[in-house]
């Protein structure tokens, strides 16, 4: 399991004193490139990835491919589930979930006191878009509309970078890396190709 609008670049709070052992949440709407970002972010920083939808009920999985958008109520074990699975990383990791609301980010903070957002921006019509291209995946396009009502801007928060999630995926990934980095450290090197220096 564990394996647009124009978004200001940069962080919104100083960047965290180390790389290692770091636990990251690449957060954002649908179609705003977790996925890809976290895969890249893994390979960089030598880090396990846990995928969030993978650990949704299949009563949730069953109600977004309705077009039924979930509510905190759908969302409460989900995210106490991504908790533990945070915790039980004491090493570090990186997580992908879309993270809408500041209680859904408490949650996870409470689970992993230091935990860092990568909040990936894009607008309602470059998320739509995305979505609408995008083969086998359960969660539709007319649940798009759903997920911006319910963003709330983790800007200001302590540990967060806001990026622009139509930048290319391999720029977006150094810019985290780098946010990440401690000033002098030597660039992270992960085994195997498309490490990130």
């Amino acid at each position: 399991m564990t394996r647009k609008d124009q978004a200001p670049e940069g962080p919104t709070a100083a960047a965290p004193a180390a790389s290692v052992g770091a636990r990251i949440v690449v957060m954002g709407v649908s179609g705003c490139g977790k996925s890809a970002v976290g895969q890249r972010i893994e390979q960089a920083l030598s880090l396990p990835l846990i995928e969030g939808d993978e650990f949704h009920p299949a009563a949730n999985i069953e109600k977004m491919r309705q077009g039924v958008p979930l509510d905190d109520a759908d969302r409460a074990g989900w995210l106490d589930r991504l908790g533990r699975e945070l915790a039980r990383h004491e090493a570090g990791a990186v997580l992908t979930c879309s993270a809408l609301k500041r209680s859904y980010r408490d949650i996870l903070r409470a689970a992993a006191p230091g935990l860092r957002f990568v909040h990936l921006a894009l607008s309602q019509q470059q998320a739509l878009q995305r979505v609408a291209e995008r083969g086998g995946h359960f969660y539709p396009p007319s649940l798009v509309a759903s997920q911006f009502a319910a963003l709330e801007d983790p800007a200001g928060e302590p540990g967060v970078l806001a990026v622009d999630a139509c930048r290319p995926l391999d720029e977006v990934a150094r810019q985290v890396v780098r946010w990440l980095r401690p000033p002098g450290a030597s660039p992270p090197r992960a085994a195997g190709r498309g490490a990130l220096g």
